[in-house]
């Protein structure tokens, strides 16, 4: 199904520049700027490219091989074996791939159909893996550079039109929770979980009610995976390994918990407040548990990587060549592709339950309802 609506576009896209040099009208333009735009805030669930041109070096890159190996045959800096869920959502409106909002040469032509803010190892807090990302403070202060672009280039009228249509993406939290964990620090070590939750769960809200102010309507949301269960985390206990690392999985439920009442305060207090939530953790959990009833054939060891399950991050020799790292054969049959970040395969699953589930998985609304709106 995705694979002929790509190569719909692709035919429309075709005719529409033969149409362009025998002088007809600008079908393309069309196709393009009657859409409703896609504008992607996040971290590495979304990362199609960011972290490739910051000033400084990160170590959450993903520019080499085997990263892309899959559909691109080359890496793109999205963190899987090929296309990630924001590149079937984008197929699935009708819209060409959204670019990472920091590459350079893009056309401002483009921008009326979006841009993806996302970055790997990105959180609430500027201070979640510090210097190797953009939270999404900075995602949110580049949107308004964008905003700003749309309104000199179109008019504040089109512009309106343009920010108003469009549907706004977000996975972001789960960083901040894994945080402490990862980079063995005391981050937070004073705060109760409960207190935890509000600081990340009162930032993410408080970007929501910035694009508000500027005109955004319609939003959607994914609660935060199971990432307790990845293989990266189920080693950090070695006593435990192949279980969840609890003290994540707590925060997480905590989260998932509590996130849903604050969407609908929003939607009770904000005229034409739209959202639709993702159960992106019943949907990753599933194919974790019970890969075989998905089409998968591992659910909790990762395709790339080194040590038990594949869970050290060693992945495309990431820290040196002196540390090696094991390949496996197929993606496909893997949920994670490296120890923390998932396949080609499993990203269009979940992207198609995000475009078109129904209400008991992806509610009050699906992104195709949100995007005809």
């Amino acid at each position: 199904m995705a694979s002929s609506r790509f190569n719909s576009i692709i035919i429309i896209l075709f005719i529409c520049t033969i149409s362009l040099w025998i002088g007809s009208i600008s079908c393309k333009e069309d196709l393009i700027t009657n859409q409703a735009a896609l504008f992607v805030f996040g971290d590495s669930l979304f990362e199609a490219g960011n972290n490739n041109y910051f000033d400084s070096v990160s170590s959450f890159r993903s520019n080499f091989w085997p990263y892309g190996k899959t559909t691109f045959k080359f890496p793109t800096g999205r963190v899987s074996d090929g296309r990630i869920m924001i590149d079937f959502i984008a197929e699935y409106a009708w819209l060409p791939l959204i670019p990472p909002n920091l590459q350079p040469g893009y056309s401002n032509s483009q921008l009326t159909y979006g841009l993806n803010f996302a970055s790997t190892a990105a959180g609430v807090f500027a201070g979640t893996f510090p210097g190797s990302s953009k939270d999404l403070g900075t995602q949110l202060n580049n949107f308004k550079n964008v905003e700003k672009t749309l309104r000199t280039n179109l008019g504040d009228a089109e512009a309106r039109r343009v920010i108003s249509k469009a549907v706004y993406l977000f996975h972001i939290g789960a960083n901040d929770y894994q945080y402490p964990f990862f980079a063995n620090t005391s981050t937070f070590s004073n705060t109760t979980n409960e207190r935890l939750v509000d600081f990340v769960i009162g930032n993410t809200t408080t970007v929501i009610e910035e694009l508000y102010k500027l005109g955004a309507r319609k939003f959607g949301f994914l609660s935060l995976g199971p990432f307790g269960c990845t293989p990266s985390a189920s080693i950090i206990d070695r006593t435990k390994i192949g279980s969840c690392f609890e003290p994540v999985t707590e925060l997480i439920n905590l989260h998932n918990q509590e996130f849903p009442k604050v969407l609908r305060r929003l939607e009770r207090r904000l005229p034409g407040f739209k959202y639709a939530l993702h159960d992106f953790h019943t949907s990753l959990s599933q194919r974790i548990n019970n890969p075989s009833r998905y089409g998968f054939k591992e659910g909790k060891k990762a395709c790339c990587g080194s040590g038990p399950l594949r869970g050290i991050n060693t992945c495309g020799f990431r820290n040196g060549p002196s540390q090696g790292y094991e390949l496996c054969e197929n993606a496909d049959d893997y949920v994670f592709f490296d120890p923390s970040h998932l396949t080609e395969k499993a990203h269009q699953q979940i992207a198609e339950l995000i475009w078109s589930g129904p209400p008991n998985v992806t509610a009050p609304y699906n992104l195709k309802t949100l995007f005809r709106l």
